[in-house]
């Protein structure tokens, strides 16, 4: 149900995200989909790789600073409207969510990763919609 996130704190200068992206793939590991956010000082980059250990296991043995999350990673559907309805299901529940970025998937359907302050109760509130969870494999394939 939950989709592991490769968390990478990086120093924001010229260079240094390229460093990551070259670590991970010499270690082979394909990514599936990011998020970079930053500061005057740092970033936090946001990952969903094909394989969240080694990835991880790769950025420390190269000096990187790098942490899983558990995130859940969501189908929705091309319509008006769709995303809102979500996000309403979840607040009506009061789930704060404290992150969310896009996620390709190679369907025509949209998803989208988010992250939180409950993910157990998230996932069980969204069990009972018409909603339809990414999986691990689907990430890890």
């Amino acid at each position: 149900m939950y989709i592991k996130q490769l968390s990478v704190f990086i120093e924001n200068r010229e260079g240094r995200l390229e460093e990551v992206l070259d670590v991970l793939k010499k270690r082979d590991v394909n990514i599936v989909s990011l998020s970079l956010a930053d500061t005057s000082d740092y970033g936090l980059l946001r990952l969903l790789v094909t394989k969240p250990e080694e990835g991880k296991a790769a950025l420390l043995e190269n000096g990187f600073s790098a942490m899983l999350t558990d995130v859940l990673g969501i189908k929705l559907r091309h319509r008006v409207g769709q995303l809102q309805e979500l996000l309403e299901v979840i607040c009506k529940s009061h789930i704060n969510i404290e992150y969310m970025y896009a996620l390709s998937t190679g369907t025509d359907d949209a998803s989208i990763v988010i992250k939180t302050s409950d993910l157990e109760k998230a996932a069980e509130v969204l069990k009972e919609t018409d909603v339809e969870l990414v999986t691990a494999e689907e990430i890890q394939a």
